[in-house]
């Protein structure tokens, strides 16, 4: 194809470690990511450090941007994969998309704190 011959082969390390049956390497400071000086927001405690920034955390409606450490982003990989090949998950739970809605119970009746008690729109 003419786009094989207009672009160069590029070997990712991870990707190429993947192929061949391995996992990717978490990453380091040294990785040519944008690493930046602050708090870890994983497991080590929210020691100053560098960090990396790996998503959004959302929570109720709000967002924030979430970084980690790389011994913490080699744990969370960990967890990952693990997750990933063995399919770890509490007995009994579902996916959130093997759920029927976002909100209801399997059993079909609405649960949690704020679930039934609104009396803003009811009429006396």
């Amino acid at each position: 194809m003419l786009t094989e011959v207009a672009l160069q082969h590029r070997v990712i390390a991870g990707i190429a470690e993947f192929a061949r049956g391995g996992l990717p390497p978490p990453a380091a400071t040294d990785d040519g990511n944008e690493w930046v000086d602050g708090l870890c927001w994983l497991y080590c405690g929210q020691r100053w450090t560098r960090v990396l920034w790996i998503g959004p955390a959302r929570v109720a409606g709000a967002q924030a941007p979430m970084y980690a450490c790389g011994a913490c982003i080699g744990e969370l990989q960990e967890r990952v994969w693990q997750s990933f090949f063995n399919e770890n998950r509490p007995a009994g739970s579902t996916r959130p998309s093997e759920s029927a809605e976002v909100g209801q119970s399997t059993s079909g009746k609405r649960t949690g704190k704020h679930r039934g008690q609104s009396r803003l729109f009811r009429r006396s």
